[in-house]
């Protein structure tokens, strides 16, 4: 990291307070972010990108940096103002991202502490701290957008303390390397789709869970398969009241719309941006004015993820407008990176693992861009979410 770069960062409105946290950061940066990381993630094995990704969450979590966003008593509990700081830098200091426990911590750590049991939270937030990983069992064949329309089902069963569950689930991100799962399951056939859902901790070890990758467009397979034959599922890891999972799971996507992007908007910034300004041809004028305008719209993004964490969703659609906002705005960046790259930016077919979808590798960022408009309700959902709840419109009329 030059000098000059530093001065590029600085940060004029920091308080002093804000100056002092910025100071630390950048030092432990300096000194914990692997220099070399990008190129030993680069063709790593699975094995290997496990380990790192492992090694490197708990040197976070040692440093306090691991979970920002948690209450201070399950080990975060750092300001926004400090995590907008945290996030910055280590963006700026090109630190890898934490793929593998992403779900943990914002998913399931959202939706234990809003809807789990003491229990549950016990057993669950320090094991994720100490590496525990997560996946989300939502998706199902003919029922992805349309999540209400779920077929997976969970019988109880005995005296009522288990439940046995059979089906399958699609897309579930990092499914492979999962310890549990945030499962959704129709408890109750007869009830209207959005009534009869429950939430269910799954234990991945469980006899009769079978998970089976699915090789991208990229060519790696992050994406899996989940089979669930006879699955049995204790009644103590159902989340929230049986046949109220629909609004549990409410607070998982909101997670997955709303908080997680503070993260991601300055990823985009200070990752995305910065190499799309380092490898564009800045004496283009037509090439500067699509600069200037992907600044401005960063800033903007920037602005609605912070006004979101520190004041919460003063709209039932702020959620899904932060969603929409940033997948669309890094499917148009990713985009315009492949445009200007020349040859290279088309020939280029390898990316570290541990990388985002704005690792400078333009053709696989923009095609990993897609992505981010379809889970965690699709670009049209989010639409229709904003129309409706958020403009009050009329409800689309029922095709049935």
């Amino acid at each position: 990291m030059t000098a000059e770069t530093e001065d590029l960062r600085d940060h004029p409105a920091d308080s002093r307070s804000q100056a002092q946290f910025r100071e630390q950061v950048r030092a432990w940066c300096r000194e914990h972010i692997p220099a070399d990381w990008r190129a030993t993630q680069t063709g790593a094995s699975d094995d290997e990108f496990v380990r790192f990704q492992k090694a490197w969450f708990a040197e976070l979590r040692s440093a306090g940096y691991a979970v920002p966003h948690w209450p201070a008593e399950w080990g975060g509990g750092l300001s926004v103002d400090q995590q907008v700081v945290l996030y910055q830098e280590l963006a700026a200091h090109d630190a890898p991202r934490l793929v593998l426990a992403f779900v943990g911590i914002h998913h399931a750590a959202s939706t234990l502490l809003i809807a789990g049991t003491e229990e549950q939270r016990r057993r669950h937030l320090p094991a994720i701290l100490d590496g525990e990983i997560w996946v989300q069992g939502f998706s199902e064949p003919e029922a992805g957008s349309d999540l209400a329309a779920l077929r997976t089902t969970a019988r109880q069963v005995g005296n009522g303390d288990e439940f046995v569950v059979n089906g399958q689930k699609l897309w579930a991100s990092g499914g492979l390397y999962a310890d549990w799962c945030l499962l959704l399951a129709r408890t109750d056939p007869g009830a209207p789709k959005r009534k009869g859902i429950s939430y269910f901790l799954l234990d991945m070890t469980s006899p009769g869970v079978e998970v089976r990758p699915i090789r991208n467009a990229v060519g790696d397979s992050h994406f899996c398969e989940i089979f669930l034959d006879d699955v049995t599922i204790p009644a103590a890891n159902l989340v929230g009241p049986e046949n109220e999972g629909w609004q549990v799971a409410q607070a998982t996507l909101g997670a997955e719309r709303g908080m997680t992007m503070l993260e991601l908007a300055e990823r985009l910034g200070n990752a995305g941006f910065r190499r799309l300004v380092e490898s564009a041809p800045l004496d283009d004028p037509v090439v500067a004015d699509r600069l200037a305008a992907f600044d401005t719209e960063i800033t903007g993004l920037r602005g609605l993820c912070r006004q979101i964490v520190e004041h919460g969703a003063v709209g039932p659609a702020d959620a899904s407008i932060v969603k929409l906002y940033y997948s669309e705005l890094l499917q148009r960046l990713t985009d315009f990176g492949a445009e200007i790259g020349g040859l290279d930016a088309h020939t280029v077919l390898a990316k570290p693992m541990s990388s985002g979808w704005e690792s400078g590798s333009w053709v696989l960022d923009f095609v990993g861009s897609w992505e981010w408009t379809i889970p965690g309700g699709a670009s049209e959902i989010q639409r229709t979410i904003i129309a409706e709840r958020g403009l009050g419109l009329p409800r689309e009329p029922s095709v049935a």
